[in-house]
């Protein structure tokens, strides 16, 4: 509020209040046979996904716009296919307006498959995933905790950090980032496993021992431990790695 006074006169200017979003709510509860894949693509969006006991996925989907003309311009699809479950909130024409935003929020089985997690820009958090998950984040950070199994987890601007990472036999657990940090934190030290660590431009720090060379070009660090398996490669072409071991 601002007061004014010019020749006895007294104006009182009032803020005027930011035109408010537009939101709508979709909610499905989707069957999900065992080791049926799903499939995800959003283009701006918050996307949470949480392992839990539950044999089916929930899948609930909030969408933000300037107005409710605005939401037609991505629409929201849940398709429950003969090869996997797709869900769909992407911009028409390629668009990439960050006005148009989602919350995505799935609860499946622990064990269950994410094939394909593509985001353009966002938020993507993941707790207790423990069969797979492939996800691929083109602007933003990526926040997972207590996720083993298959795991591939991207960023290209942003960030990548793994809380209580679990290594499990006949896994693999695959981190990049192009341009940020990344960061992995087991609860204990694993007791098998191969640890691959490069950096193009950036540190790498440890709290398991690493074989370093970090003499002349890219920074690289390696281990075995127990028999190698599984393999746990984490890279970063600009931007530092941390390892770390502790609750």
């Amino acid at each position: 509020m601002r007061l004014t006074a010019a020749a006895g006169l007294v104006v009182v200017l009032m803020p005027v209040p930011a035109h408010a979003d537009t939101s709508d709510r979709f909610t499905k509860t989707v069957p999900l046979a065992s080791g049926k894949p799903v499939r995800l693509e959003a283009t701006v969006a918050d996307v949470t996904i949480v392992g839990s006991d539950r044999t089916d996925l929930v899948v609930e989907i909030v969408r933000h716009a300037p107005s409710s003309a605005d939401l037609s311009k991505y629409p929201v699809v849940v398709e429950e296919g003969s090869d996997a479950v797709r869900i769909a909130v992407t911009q028409s024409d390629d668009g990439r307006d960050a006005s148009l935003r989602t919350d995505i929020s799935i609860t499946g089985p622990v064990n269950a498959v994410y094939q394909a997690v593509r985001v353009f820009e966002g938020h993507v958090r993941l707790t207790n995933v423990k069969g797979a998950c492939d996800v691929d984040l083109r602007r933003g950070a990526i926040d997972a905790a207590a996720i083993a199994g298959r795991v591939r987890l991207e960023s290209g601007i942003g960030s990548v950090s793994v809380r209580q990472a679990e290594l499990t036999r006949g896994g693999m657990m695959r981190l990049r980032v192009f341009n940020g940090p990344l960061r992995v934190r087991f609860a204990r030290p694993p007791a098998s496993g191969r640890i691959l660590a490069v950096t193009f431009n950036g540190s790498i720090t440890s709290d398991i021992p690493l074989t370093m060379k970090d003499k002349f070009g890219p920074r690289f660090g390696e281990t075995t431990i127990g028999d190698g398996d599984p393999v746990m490669s984490v890279d970063v072409v600009k931007g530092d790695i941390k390892i770390e071991v502790g609750k």
